[in-house]
C-alpha cells in the first residue's frame, strides 16, 4: 500500500543562516525538520481554490495594514487580514508592506496574487471553481497566537463557507 502522506522540509529553500535564526523563536518538538502534507482528495479540474498572500494587500475601501506601529516596534506585524473578490484588479487594491518591493504587485497583481491566472484556470477547466473571497495578511508576524486567531482561523472558517479545496499561498 502506497503511502498517501508526504512530508516537506518547511525550510528547504532559506538560506541556512536565516532557517537557524528563524529555527531559534519556534519551540523545541520533533518533527524532524518536516511538515505534514495533506494530498488533494479530488482532481483539480473539480477542485476549489482560494489564494492567500502575506503581501500586505488591501483593497482601496478597506483600512490598509498598519505598518507605522511596526516603524516604531520592530518585532510587531499586524495580526489582521484582509479579504480580496475574485474580480478585484490592480486599480482597487493598495499594498503595505515594510519588508517587501510593493510596486511590481501595484503594476500586476497576479505576481502576488493570481486571481485572474486562476480565473483562466477556471474558465478553461484546469480548476473547478475559483472561490469568490481570497485574502491577505501582513507577512511579518511574531505574536503567532495573535495572528492564529485574528487571521488564520476566519480565513479558514470563511473558506469552509466557501466550500474551497485548496489553497495557493504565496509568500511575499
Amino acid at each position: 500500500m502506497k503511502d498517501s502522506h508526504k512530508k516537506v522540509e518547511g525550510f528547504h529553500f532559506l538560506p541556512p543562516g536565516l532557517a537557524a535564526w528563524i529555527n531559534s523563536f519556534i519551540p523545541e518538538q520533533n518533527y524532524d525538520g518536516l511538515i505534514p502534507w495533506t494530498p488533494l482528495e479530488k482532481p483539480l479540474s473539480e477542485a476549489s481554490f482560494a489564494l492567500v498572500t502575506s503581501a500586505g494587500i488591501s483593497c482601496k475601501k478597506d483600512e490598509p495594514f498598519d505598518m507605522e506601529r511596526e516603524k516604531n516596534d520592530p518585532t510587531w506585524g499586524d495580526p489582521s487580514f484582509r479579504k480580496i473578490p475574485r474580480d478585484a484588479t490592480e486599480s482597487d487594491i493598495r499594498v503595505n508592506h515594510l519588508h517587501i518591493n510593493t510596486s511590481y504587485i501595484r503594476e500586476d497583481m497576479n505576481v502576488i496574487l493570481p486571481i485572474a491566472r486562476f480565473a483562466e484556470f477556471e474558465r478553461d477547466g484546469v480548476i473547478g471553481r475559483l472561490a469568490e473571497t481570497h485574502y491577505s495578511f501582513y507577512g511579518f508576524q511574531w505574536e503567532n497566537d495573535r495572528f492564529l486567531d485574528q487571521a488564520i482561523a476566519p480565513m479558514a472558517e470563511q473558506m469552509s463557507r466557501e466550500q474551497v479545496d485548496a489553497v495557493l499561498l504565496t509568500p511575499a
